[in-house]
């Protein structure tokens, strides 16, 4: 990274540690959290977070850091030991900002030079070392104490219908630029409350959760189709190709060109993990 990430919001349990280079920030609800050798940032399904490249203090704007971000699938983690699912709960890690054990830099480490070096990595030791790495950081010490209430709260956490039908209409319609105004008439409600009632129900506005909706689908396509970026971009409602590798750079901090050339490196490569 050598340069800021916009504010965005995903649905997965978000892991970041420092791979290489100087220390540098994250905003997790706009608190900066430092990313160093010693320290890794947690962040909670739906929490608004933002790269500040150097927290854009004191720190060269042409340096680079390299990131270990790990996005985590809570059904991965339920495959692989079922009480972990929790890591669905939207707020699973209490802080947004841990130390690092020894053992835990190692594991990074390790993971890193696989990562950069390595001409392919066997699918079974890529998952072996993410989940030990994963859980070093989480919880270094196994204790899964209040799990199972987590989830029992989880599983009855209100959702309201009028937010469902909302959420239902924005993923049906990525392609357009939403009128909110009319969005929220649809649900019944006024502009205001539709806004404050979405925000209460997701933690995040109706323009982000769109946006993490296109990202999600950019992503599938670039991953799995062969349509040009031309066409991904039109079909998500962008005007010019431009526009959408600003938006997905802004997200994700290289290009849809650049990403599509690693998945297809990673992809002609036999035993390895898709991305």
């Amino acid at each position: 990274m050598d340069a800021p990430l916009v504010h965005h919001a995903h649905h997965h349990c978000h892991l970041l540690i420092k791979a290489a280079g100087p220390n540098t920030f994250f905003a997790v609800h706009d608190e900066l959290q430092p990313l160093t050798e010693e320290t890794a940032v947690l962040v909670n399904p739906w929490e608004p977070h933002a790269y500040r490249h150097n927290g854009g203090q004191n720190g060269d704007p042409g340096q680079r850091t390299g990131i270990l971000a790990m996005y985590i699938e809570p059904d991965w983690l339920t495959q692989i030991q079922h009480p972990l699912g929790g890591v669905g709960h939207p707020r699973f890690f209490p802080q947004p900002c841990v130390q690092l054990s020894a053992h835990a830099r190692r594991l990074a480490e390790e993971l890193v030079l696989e990562m950069w070096w390595s001409d392919g990595i066997a699918s079974e030791r890529l998952e072996g070392l993410l989940f030990e790495l994963m859980i070093s950081v989480i919880d270094p010490d196994s204790k899964w104490r209040e799990l199972s209430t987590q989830m029992e709260r989880a599983s009855r956490r209100p959702s309201d219908p009028r937010i469902r039908k909302a959420i239902t209409w924005l993923r049906e319609n990525t392609g357009t630029e939403p009128d909110m105004n009319r969005l929220a008439e649809h649900c019944g409600l006024s502009r205001a409350h539709f806004f404050a009632l979405f925000h209460r129900c997701t933690g995040v506005t109706p323009n982000v959760y769109l946006n993490v909706l296109r990202m999600e689908t950019a992503i599938r396509d670039l991953s799995v189709s062969t349509d040009s970026l031309s066409n991904i971009s039109y079909d998500l409602g962008f005007s010019a190709p431009s526009h959408f590798t600003r938006f997905f750079r802004q997200h994700l901090g290289i290009t849809p060109s650049e990403y599509r050339r690693v998945v297809e490196l990673y992809d002609a490569r036999d035993g390895v993990v898709e991305i």
